[in-house]
Formats: structure tokens, sequence, C-alpha cells
């Protein structure tokens, strides 16, 4: 079984020299600047959201992943305004694995929302960003370096990094449409909400290589369309918050469905604000042909807090035990109606 969790380490770690896929949370919606950058001061007046990601700690050094999130909508309290301006900041790190592959990347979102009806926008997003990636290869465990029956030290890994670490400039951009009918009282619950979008990330396609600056090996672009809802049961506590995300980098594709159940425990005072909202969420998703997703929400006035865990279910599931990652997020969004 050593033997096996050595090889696929190996295996994992070389194809990370061929090609590169961008990072991925189980929580997608809430890293929602990873999404689409026409999410920014889409659904909200201001939020920020930090999360973290630990995966794949039964086979390897754990992949480790943070990041914030940061929007803020700009001309709300314009008057006549045809269209709402947003403002959004992502930073994420992640270090990948022994070698230590490490990516920082720090991008500024700018989204205009048309106000098509009342209850309607129709966006459009662009990013630019900077991105700089290193390597560490003293601790690395090289392809070259498998013997045939186990991984052996002792043979050279014969690998000529020229640039342990280099860094880009990345473009993007996205379109997004927005239905949000929230009138009523909160105890009716009759809100109802929909996010549709498409962006396409790297754009440029940036340089992608420790061995070469000459262009040859290029980020791939990433697609990444998504819906998701939020459906009020009228007259009753509950909510469902349905979602389906879809991402292709090159080779990759990423397929993650299913949704939330929603129960409200006290509703939020309308005109005094003294009472404060809460409720608990429980979310089952899939991430087709890789692992099997279980969330918790908690909701408390303009707080978040989310977990989620990861059950593998992948090919990879005899050594990994089944167990895949864990993330954690807060929250904290101001939401006014618009």
């Amino acid at each position: 079984m050593k033997i096996i969790k050595i090889y696929l380490v190996i295996v994992c770690l070389a194809s990370l020299k061929l090609q590169a896929q961008d990072i991925h949370f189980s929580q997608i919606e809430f890293t929602p600047l990873a999404l689409n950058p026409a999410l920014a001061g889409a659904n909200t007046t201001m939020q920020g959201i930090v999360s973290h990601r630990s995966q794949w700690n039964s086979v390897a050094k754990p992949f480790q992943t943070s990041a914030a999130n940061f929007e803020v909508l700009l001309n709300r309290e314009a008057k006549k305004r045809k269209g709402n301006f947003g403002l959004g900041l992502f930073f994420f790190n992640d270090q990948a694995g022994e070698p230590k592959i490490t990516t920082n990347i720090l991008n500024l979102n700018l989204s205009y929302h048309l106000i098509i009806k009342r209850k309607s926008t129709f966006g459009l997003g662009i990013y630019t960003g900077y991105g700089q990636k290193s390597i560490g290869t003293v601790d690395g465990r090289w392809a070259s370096q498998f013997d045939g029956t186990t991984y052996n030290a002792s043979i050279p890994n014969g690998e000529a990094i020229n640039a342990p670490n280099y860094s880009y400039i990345d473009a993007g951009a996205g379109l997004l449409y927005t239905y949000s009918n929230t009138n009523g009282y909160m105890t009716q619950n009759r809100n109802r909400k929909l996010n549709v979008g498409f962006a396409v990330y790297h754009l440029n396609r940036p340089n992608n290589s420790f061995v070469s600056d000459n262009g040859l090996e290029r980020l791939n672009m990433r697609f990444s369309s998504f819906i998701n809802a939020e459906i009020g049961i009228e007259n009753t506590n509950t909510t469902f918050l349905p979602g389906i995300y879809f991402q292709n980098q090159g080779n990759a594709t990423e397929f993650l469905v299913g949704t939330y159940y929603k129960y409200l425990f006290k509703s939020g005072a309308i005109y005094t604000g003294k009472n404060k909202p809460l409720s608990l969420s429980f979310g089952l998703f899939t991430r087709v042909k890789d692992a099997v997703i279980g969330k918790l929400l908690v909701d408390w006035d303009r707080y978040t807090m989310g977990l989620s865990y990861d059950i593998n279910t992948s090919g990879l599931s005899s050594v990994s035990a089944y167990r895949g990652g864990f993330e954690i997020f807060l929250r904290y969004s101001v939401v006014q109606k618009r």
C-alpha cells in the first residue's frame, strides 16, 4: 500500500509539470470571484469572505489553499441610474505537495449590472490580476526517482528547473443574469432568486512553466458556467438552494451539482432590528466521478459560517480511504434592497 501511495504522489506531481489546473473549492458559491468576475456586487451591497481548504491528507502532504474575497456595490445611491457598478478583490494562496508548489494570485474585478427590470439585471465583469508561482526542488519526489519498485531518493531527479519562480499578468471576463424577488415579510418566505453565469479565465493564456519562459507552455483558459437559485417554500420556514456548476480547463472537467436545505429558526425584526435572523442549512452535492460532498451553513444576522467535507469516490479512493478535502469559510455580508 505504501508503494502505491508513493507511486500516485509521483504521478500527481509529475503531471503538474505537464499541465496545471486552477484551484477549486467545494463550496464554490462562496468564492464568487473565482467563479465569475461579474459576480462582484451582483447579490450584495458589500461582502467579505475568507476560506480555507485542506485536501489529500491521507495520500500525501496536504494541499493547502486559502482565499479572500471582497466585493462592494459602488453607485447604489445614485439617482436615475440605469445600472450598478461593482468592485471586487480576490486573493488566494495555494501550496501543493512536498515540492511546495506555491501559487499566489491577486485579481482586481470590475463589473457593471444593467437594470433590465426592477427585479432583473444583466451583468458584465472583467478582471486583471498578478500571479506568482514557485517550486522547491529539494523535497520533491519525481517520476525519474521511481526505480520500478519504490521511490529511491538516491537517484538524481534529472529535473532542469531553470526558473524556480516566475510571475505573470492574467485577465478574463464573465457574463451574468440575476433575478431577485424578496418582496414580503421574512415569515412569508416568498424569496425567489436566480443567478446564471458564464466566464472565461486566463484569456491571455500566460506562461506556465518552471522550465522555460519561451511561451511554449501556457496556462489553459478555464471556462466556468453555473446556475443557482434560492426557492422559499411560501408560509414555511423552509428554503431550497440548488446549484449546478461546470468548469473546463484543458483536459480537466469538473461538474458539481446538489442543493442545500435551509431552515429558518428565528426571523429578524423588520423595523427595530433587535432580533437577529438565525438559520441552519444542510447541503448534499456531488462532484461527478470524484466525490460526494456534505455541507453545513449557519447564518446569523449578517454572518455566515460554512463547513464541508469531500468523501472521495474516484479511483483514488482505495488509497485515500474515501477521504478528500475539508473546507471552512466565514462571510460578512450586507444585503439591501436595490
